[in-house]
């Protein structure tokens, strides 16, 4: 029997299908405020997708695969498209023959605008990837510069404008608010000139300053002139308006989406889900399984060729730990949560677990609950870093 052929069986926990991920490692070049786990380079190692498939080969062939139906396939980074379309396409084949998926699978590819050609997106389209996400990250030459991206506005455009005649009617802008030298109207600039290609999903985060990136150094040399807290704050409302405006509703802090476009894969990760992470320093959750397989691609890629776990890290985290977890990241979604899925899969729920914290975020208006629900209020959404502190 073929995995395509397989019967699923549905897990008894309450979690939905789980997501694949695979992670791609190599960039042309290291972004001013990028900490994820990515390697410059001017050309990536083959052996590097030898070792991918190598994890892929022996994770199809695991039970707790081989028994699930996955519903959404994401290939990030890094840059997935320094391999080129081909290449890419043939991977997510691959996936897609090793591992039963749903009858139609959201599949994704981020890619920067000037590591893609019309040719890469006509193959990756063709080879079955139905979403591309694309890091313009700002529609300002001087500040793309400033933070370190290695493409113009004009690249920009034209990548869009080519995922258009690709085929790709679900594309998503990434873009931060927040930088160096930012104000208020460059950022409404930069959200005019996006919403302009009329994206299916926006995904708009603030500039956070990360340990170990060049943003961090700067800061400590006090080389680094960030907008003040008011501006930002100004930003993120000017978000909230012009994407409503052209018909996006904010569905996730971050995230903004036409109906029926929201990220069904993050979407997973916010709900506490199940995903298979392959690739360098990708993390997996296995029904509360924790995996966390090595950074460095060399290494990680000598452990998979020879047939190796490659992990860093495992942990499987008690009941009410995952718990915690699942509200606090549950609560991102502007939906929130449902109690009654909570006491399906964990036997507990907010009310009966947090007791006072609850009532008193609650009275102060951050908290919104329900017979069998709860959010975050608009103004929680705003202090959502300080409410969630708070249900740790």
């Amino acid at each position: 029997m073929t995995a395509a052929s397989r019967p699923p069986i549905v897990p008894a926990s309450g979690e939905e299908p789980p997501g694949l991920y695979l992670h791609i490692p190599f960039c042309r070049s290291k972004c001013a405020y990028c900490s994820f786990n990515s390697y410059p380079c001017r050309q990536p190692p083959g052996h590097y997708l030898t070792a991918l498939e190598k994890q892929l080969d022996f994770w199809s062939a695991h039970p707790w695969c081989r028994e699930r139906t996955f519903a959404t396939l994401f290939l990030g980074g890094g840059t997935p498209t320094i391999y080129g379309g081909r290449v890419l396409a043939a991977l997510v084949g691959k996936c897609l023959s090793a591992f039963n998926f749903c009858e139609k699978p959201e599949i994704t590819v981020e890619a920067n605008p000037n590591a893609v050609t019309e040719q890469d997106l006509g193959e990756l389209r063709q080879g079955g990837v139905n979403r591309l996400s694309l890091g313009v990250q700002a529609f300002s030459d001087p500040l793309l510069a400033a933070i370190g991206r290695t493409h113009t506005v004009a690249e920009a455009g034209a990548a869009i404008r080519a995922a258009r005649r690709a085929g790709f009617a679900n594309l998503n802008l990434d873009l931060i608010y927040g930088l160096p030298g930012q104000t208020l109207c460059d950022w409404q600039r930069t959200l005019d000139a996006a919403l302009g290609f009329s994206p299916e999903h926006l995904a708009c985060y603030e500039l956070t300053i990360e340990e170990g990136t060049a943003f961090a150094r700067e800061l400590a040399a006090e080389a680094l002139a960030l907008p003040g807290e008011e501006e930002v704050v100004a930003m993120a409302a000017a978000t909230g308006e012009a994407a409503a405006r052209a018909g996006l509703a904010r569905y996730e802090i971050s995230n903004y989406a036409r109906p029926g476009f929201a990220c069904r894969h993050n979407c997973n990760y916010w709900q506490n889900g199940s995903y298979l992470g392959l690739g360098a320093g990708a993390a997996s959750c296995l029904s509360g399984l924790r995996l966390k397989n090595l950074a460095a691609p060399a290494r990680y890629s000598s452990l998979a060729l020879a047939g190796l776990p490659p992990f860093a890290e495992a942990e499987c985290l008690p009941l009410a730990a995952r718990f915690r977890e699942s509200v606090i990241m549950g609560l991102r979604l502007t939906a929130g949560l449902s109690f009654s899925c909570l006491r399906k899969r964990f036997g507990l729920t907010p009310p009966g677990y947090y007791g006072k914290i609850l009532l008193e975020l609650r009275a102060q208006g951050l908290i919104a609950v329900g017979r069998d629900s709860m959010r975050l209020t608009d103004k929680g959404l705003c202090l959502a870093n300080q409410v969630l502190a708070r249900l740790v």
